[in-house]
């Protein structure tokens, strides 16, 4: 399944890079995630963005001052980031650009970075639970000692909501909505490929056993979560979007809207 994945983003790498500033919608996840990694990650430091696609959060670090090494499962995904990291002016922060997938980190030693960050969806779209508690171990064991970890994944209360609206025939497919409700299985994701969609608490054995302490759950579109088309429209009132996004702000971490935001940030600090 991870080539299928591979070839979908190969041939998704100008929609992914544009897909977090598309649109005010959009911009939610980007946004509240760059809050809160303003929040927790040190002041300096050497960071790995892994799975990081097209290399949007890897200029965004390399920006603020931060050392990065990217890694992504597609090669176009590379290609392509290498060409903005170059335009954005920031190669001399970009430590390394590396093909690999975050089931098998082998490549760096322990204890090498001093942020780990696997942003935008990339654990939801590992096959399997022992390969998805593998990718998690191996994204700590890179780790330093209390650094910092940021994961984020797809939530399945919140895709199941969306489902009326953005991809109901797939509700009369029995099979499939009964895998995607009950064991957050979906081999359709973008029509023929995988991803999970975790339950919070689902999330919360996951992250048991493993050497990490989580400090806090973000829902990343939070309140705003699958009213794409009124969100849009009401960022067009500067007022009252501004009185939006600080009721998201003050919102997103309640466990309801994290169990309902399409998309769902785990921070946690190794121990």
């Amino acid at each position: 399944m991870s080539d299928r994945i591979k070839e979908y983003y190969d041939r998704s790498v100008r929609y992914e890079w544009k897909r977090v500033v598309q649109d005010a919608y959009h911009r939610l996840e980007f946004e509240t995630t760059v809050r809160f990694l303003k929040k927790y990650l040190p002041k300096k430091g050497l960071i790995l963005d892994a799975g990081g696609g097209p290399g949007r959060y890897s200029i965004e670090f390399a920006k603020r001052g931060y050392d990065v090494v990217l890694l992504d499962l597609a090669p176009a995904n590379l290609e392509f980031a290498k060409k903005q990291i170059k335009k954005a002016k920031v190669q001399n922060r970009v430590k390394g650009i590396v093909a690999g997938s975050i089931v098998d980190l082998s490549m760096f030693p322990s204890n090498m970075f001093d942020a780990v960050v696997c942003l935008g969806g990339p654990l939801s779209h590992v096959e399997g639970k022992g390969k998805r508690d593998k990718a998690l171990s191996e994204l700590v064991r890179v780790a330093k000692k209390n650094a910092p970890i940021f994961v984020n994944v797809f939530s399945r209360i919140g895709v199941i909501m969306g489902a009326p609206r953005y991809f109901s025939h797939e509700i009369a497919i029995t099979k499939h909505f009964k895998e995607l409700v009950e064991r957050g299985e979906d081999y359709m994701w973008r029509q023929k490929y995988y991803a999970h969609f975790f339950m919070p608490e689902e999330l919360e054995e996951f992250f048991a056993g493993k050497e990490v302490k989580v400090i806090e759950t973000v829902g990343l579109e939070g309140i705003s979560s699958r009213f794409k088309e009124e969100i849009n429209r009401l960022a067009r009132n500067q007022k009252a979007w501004k009185n939006w996004l600080a009721a998201h702000y003050r919102l997103c971490t309640h466990p309801a809207v994290v169990a309902t935001s399409e998309h769902v940030l785990v921070i946690c600090r190794k121990i």
